[in-house]
């Protein structure tokens, strides 16, 4: 049976950011998951294919019910295992919305066919997180059909993880460094080694709680794993779409670097919008009656190059 959108809207109208975390198998995605339940203490929502691969530590479950895990801080893990309809349809059903909704793709998932999901009902897309491990990126012996599935991956992201950093020569880092530049030159790529990251990083990246009514355009302090940089970029309002596509086509020349996020609430001839810049993508929606709030400036987090 094909799935069918609500016809309504949760939560009073507010929308919850998505990020989906892809990458090939063994890359490090479970790892990653299982760092931010461990770190966080907001209510997110977990989306992964099989509840039963997440490693959780007794202490943080309050309850299971079939492929759903309760934690104790009001996060919860359920499995898409019957389709995101469904796992979404779950969180929809919450009194409560989380802050914010991390997917986690499999290994053969193609980012691009599943990035229409981050506007269902109830949701907004926040960005596509690929991670990529050092070696598998230089494994000149793996199967053409896998390393072309690998490069689509990588080209679809709005961030590229790089994962095994801490155990590969630095020639490698280096390497796979240089081969991520030359197959998605504009996104930015941050450093996800164990030990090369401040305590908590892994989950912060991900902007939890990144859209909240009443304060559409907060981002959260700058948090990714290298270094970093965050300016504020005035904007003189009101913008069309012209001015919006030139203001942001601006910005890596009043920034420096690539830009890993960018967020506003801009004044439009047609009302306000909330715009926003991930990697490559950039995102223009019309603000929500119960999200109306005043146009801010852009703030601009990059990575210097």
């Amino acid at each position: 049976m094909p799935y069918t959108e609500p016809d309504y809207l949760p939560w009073d109208g507010r929308r919850v950011p998505i990020t989906f975390v892809g990458g090939y198998l063994g890359a490090g995605k479970t790892t990653a998951i299982n760092e931010i339940l461990a770190e966080t203490d907001r209510p997110i929502a977990v989306i992964v294919n099989d509840v039963g691969a997440i490693n959780i530590d007794a202490k943080l479950i309050r309850k299971r019910a079939g492929d759903t895990i309760e934690l104790t801080d009001g996060c919860v893990c359920c499995s898409s295992i019957d389709g995101f309809g469904a796992a979404f349809d779950q969180i929809r059903e919450r009194p409560e919305p989380p802050e914010h909704v991390i997917v986690e793709l499999s290994g053969v998932a193609e980012p691009s066919n599943v990035v229409p999901w981050g506007q269902s009902a109830g949701f907004l897309l926040d960005g596509v997180v690929v991670v990529v491990a050092v070696d598998q990126l230089l494994d000149d012996e793996m199967p053409t059909w896998i390393r072309t599935h690998l490069d689509r991956q990588i080209r679809e992201a709005d961030l590229l993880v790089l994962t095994k950093t801490d155990v590969a020569a630095s020639d490698a880092v280096d390497a796979a460094r240089s081969r991520l530049g030359d197959l998605a030159p504009n996104i930015a790529v941050a450093d996800g080694g164990r030990g090369r990251r401040e305590p908590g990083a892994l989950g912060r990246f991900l902007a939890l709680g990144g859209h909240q009514a009443g304060d559409a355009a907060r981002v959260p302090g700058p948090t990714l794993f290298d270094l970093h940089d965050v300016n504020t970029v005035p904007v003189d309002g009101p913008l069309d779409q012209a001015g919006i596509d030139a203001l942001i086509d601006s910005l890596p020349r009043h920034i420096g670097g690539h830009i890993a996020r960018a967020k506003g609430v801009i004044d439009t001839p047609d009302g306000l919008v909330l715009v926003q810049v991930v990697g490559t993508r950039r995102d223009i929606t019309k603000l929500l009656p119960s999200e109306f709030q005043e146009p801010t400036d852009l703030v601009v987090i990059s990575i210097p190059t």
